[in-house]
């Protein structure tokens, strides 16, 4: 027993060394990439292109961009006009990425749009009338469990991410499984992130509405964004994946972002209700493993002393939103796993937050 005890100390102080090393090799890269860009865009710098006037001071982090092996693109929009739009690394304006849980965000838009079109009737609605085998018995805080409570990851049901993944996907019955989990908490209590709360919301959807997630995304939100959403990864029942593995071009995140910037409308159309907007950015509960409050799949948080809100997916998808500034960032990277991954998704939040915000927020105060 003490020598597995040593073991596992060994081994833990092992990672903290690993992630000391991670951080101080990335506020090197940081630094140096700051240092070196600075000086190429120094005015001594010889036949240097127009800087436009809004995105002046953007190339510092269009450079640190450059440098990171695993992103794929990188895109600011200020007042609705992309004043930065660079790929990396292979990809391509009009070749879809993978999201992750930025899907995340685009359900619970579409769970506002079903109850404004009645078809749900409220985020207090019990979801045992999805589900009625629920009152059959087991666990009665599983009768409790509402809409907004797979909003907010605050189900009480054991989570089906991180060490439960594999089994879930693996399952025959995606959405049996995620309502079998056993209850941890009350309804309405306890942030737990899961995707299977999404997944269930998805499963709502179909129900509701009488079209796939698929499809009712791509009538209510597609049509109104003029964006064209391609079919994602689905269940084995059919039931179209609900929080992961959407497909969506760089700039129709942006268009995304956009939306939830103007609070819900798209030039003189009030496309998702201003209200569900505002009530999907209340802070609801706070992550374990981060500073980052959550509303209704959205994370909530301050970039460079701005109040921001983003969805956030594995590897490095984001769209982050910082309402006074009227900017929209949106990044996408690399799925694949690999010991190169780690730290990248903190990188990518320290180019936007120490180059691209202070930049921009710069700009907008001369």
């Amino acid at each position: 027993m003490d020598a597995q005890l040593r073991l596992a100390a060994g081994g833990a102080m092992a990672m903290r060394d690993r992630e000391r090393r991670g951080v101080v090799l990335r506020r090197r890269w940081l630094a140096a990439s700051a240092t070196a860009w600075l000086l190429l865009i120094s005015p001594a710098a010889a036949n240097q292109p127009a800087v436009v006037p809004h995105a002046e001071g953007l190339d510092v982090a269009i450079a640190a961009a450059r440098d990171l092996p695993r992103l794929h693109s990188l895109l600011v929009s200020r007042r609705g006009s992309l004043v930065v739009e660079r790929y990396f690394n292979g990809a391509r304006a009009q070749r879809p990425a993978n999201v992750k849980s930025v899907s995340k965000s685009v359900i619970s838009a579409l769970v506002g749009l079903a109850i404004e079109r009645r078809q749900i009737d409220g985020v207090g609605q019990p979801i045992w009338s999805f589900f009625p085998d629920l009152q059959k018995g087991g666990d009665a805080r599983k009768r409790q469990i509402t809409i907004e409570d797979l909003l907010t990851m605050r189900s009480g049901l054991e989570s089906t991410s991180n060490r439960n993944y594999g089994a879930w996907v693996l399952s025959r019955n995606w959405v049996q499984f995620a309502l079998n989990r056993p209850m941890l908490a009350d309804p309405g209590t306890t942030m737990d992130y899961s995707t299977g709360n999404t997944h269930l919301l998805s499963a709502i959807l179909t129900k509701a509405t009488g079209a796939s997630t698929w499809q009712f995304a791509q009538k209510a939100l597609g049509g109104p964004l003029g964006i064209s959403l391609p079919q994602w990864p689905r269940d084995p029942q059919g039931i179209y994946f609900g929080g992961n593995d959407m497909l969506l071009t760089p700039r129709q995140m942006v268009a995304f972002g956009e939306l939830y910037l103007n609070r819900g409308r798209v030039g003189d159309r009030q496309v998702l209700p201003a209200a569900w907007v505002d009530a999907s950015l209340e802070p609801r509960g706070r992550s374990q493993w981060s500073e980052q409050q959550y509303g209704y799949g959205w994370w909530i948080r301050d970039l460079a002393g701005h109040h921001s809100y983003n969805a956030w997916g594995y590897g490095g998808q984001f769209i982050f939103v910082v309402p006074d500034l009227q900017l929209v960032v949106v990044t996408t990277s690399s799925t694949a796993t690999g010991e190169e991954r780690r730290g990248h998704r903190r990188t990518v939040l320290d180019v936007v937050e120490r180059f691209v915000v202070p930049a921009v927020a710069a700009s907008a105060s001369r």
